[in-house]
């Protein structure tokens, strides 16, 4: 079964409830609060089934995103983890996805990523 979008809000809400403030649709995304100040923006694919990104913006906080997506450009062939990528910190800069290629998995793994991030 392939997650959906209140699937992803779901968990979230309850497992990271600690980092999440409010969650509000929009269109084919979800975004999610987060206590900081900053957003994550959540999108799965209506056409394409197992396509995602997660995307953390705080561009107005420190001029940093962080994103997590399946999207296969080209430009990241050289990645191991290909299509699976990490734009960790803006979007030069591309690495090999630490987290689980699958939907909810991949989400919960960027979530503790988020959490890490925001204790330091």
């Amino acid at each position: 079964m392939t997650a959906s979008l209140d699937d992803l809000r779901r968990i979230a809400e309850v497992e990271f409830g600690n980092l999440v403030t409010d969650s509000q649709p929009l269109g084919e995304k979800l975004r999610l609060f987060l206590t900081d100040g900053s957003y994550m923006d959540l999108w799965l694919s209506r056409k394409l089934s197992g396509r995602f990104g997660f995307h953390w913006e705080r561009r107005h906080i420190d001029k940093t995103f962080y994103r997590y997506d399946n999207f296969p450009n080209t430009a990241w062939g050289n990645v191991n983890t290909y299509p699976y990528h990490f734009h960790n910190g803006s979007q030069s800069a591309v690495e090999a996805a630490p987290f689980a290629p699958d939907i909810s998995a991949g989400f919960r793994d960027f979530m503790h990523f988020v959490e890490t991030e925001l204790a330091s």
